[in-house]
């Protein structure tokens, strides 16, 4: 299994996650032609993709889903209530899904689970995405790590995790005093200092690799959080970036003895 982010941040969220030839796509808040391109750049051919699973229905993470569904045929999978906060999305699209929040589902061999998380959105969950040998979390946009969300990012062997924005430069911020509340609050989306508490709390040997996640442009600074996870976990990582899709990362192999080091200096020079 390996995985892949196309795109990650307030901007547009998609992230690629594939066995032989078929994939799953989590999230499509890029345009078609945004995809199609860093598709491309991959070279993964998106007619491999067997459904795209949404996490919530906020346009960075929902917007390309429709066309993308009916030019590749392919169905969306969501919550009943992303699916009913998407208005006429669903009508738009090929094909939709009802996803029961909690329970294990199955697409094209993959298997994978919906987890509530606390967000202010309609019905949002995050997944666990597994092949049946190893397991793939994607934890962004929430506010506060609840017992229940630790306890389904544990035994895993990669995680994708958000680490939004650091407390200080929100705080003194030039967004309006409305959206640092919102983006601060228990429904609003992780800090680095929040980020790095779970991730301490889910690291086990088996954690082969960890990828930070919808970093803000305004309000984080890749060298921070560069900063944040090496002080937090000695699993070898990376972060992604809005404007240019991540390598593939591969979960089901042991990373080489110099993976870390080499991580460290690609992140820091693809987000400068």
């Amino acid at each position: 299994m390996r995985f892949a982010l196309l795109g990650s941040g307030s901007a547009g969220n998609a992230t690629l996650v594939a066995r032989g030839a078929d994939a799953l796509l989590v999230d499509c808040g890029l345009s078609l032609r945004q995809l199609e391109a860093r598709a491309r750049a991959l070279d993964f051919d998106l007619r491999q993709v067997r459904a795209i699973l949404l996490t919530h229905e906020h346009d960075d993470h929902a917007a390309g889903a429709a066309a993308l569904s009916v030019k590749y045929r392919i169905p969306i999978m969501a919550s009943c209530g992303t699916l009913a906060a998407l208005g006429d999305l669903p009508a738009r699209a090929w094909g939709c899904e009802a996803l029961l929040p909690e329970r294990l589902e199955s697409c094209a061999g993959f298997e994978f689970r919906p987890i509530l998380v606390p967000h202010d959105a309609r019905e949002p969950c995050q997944f666990v995405i597994g092949d049946g040998t190893h397991r793939l979390g994607i934890l962004t946009d929430l506010g506060h790590v609840t017992p229940h969300v630790e306890a389904a990012m544990r035994e895993l062997d990669a995680l994708v995790l958000e680490f939004n924005h650091d407390p200080q430069r929100l705080a003194t911020s030039a967004y309006p005093a409305p959206l640092r509340a919102r983006i601060a609050s228990a429904y609003g989306h992780l800090s680095n200092p929040q980020a790095a508490a779970l991730l301490t709390a889910v690291a086990h040997p088996g954690l082969r690799r960890v990828v930070a996640a919808h970093l803000s442009e305004k309000t984080n600074t890749p060298a921070e959080v560069a900063n944040v996870l090496g002080a937090s976990v000695t699993t070898p990582w990376s972060i992604a970036t809005q404007h240019t899709p991540s390598p593939w990362f591969v979960v089901d192999r042991a990373p080489r003895s110099d993976a870390l080091r080499a991580d460290i200096s690609a992140s820091l020079n693809c987000a400068s």
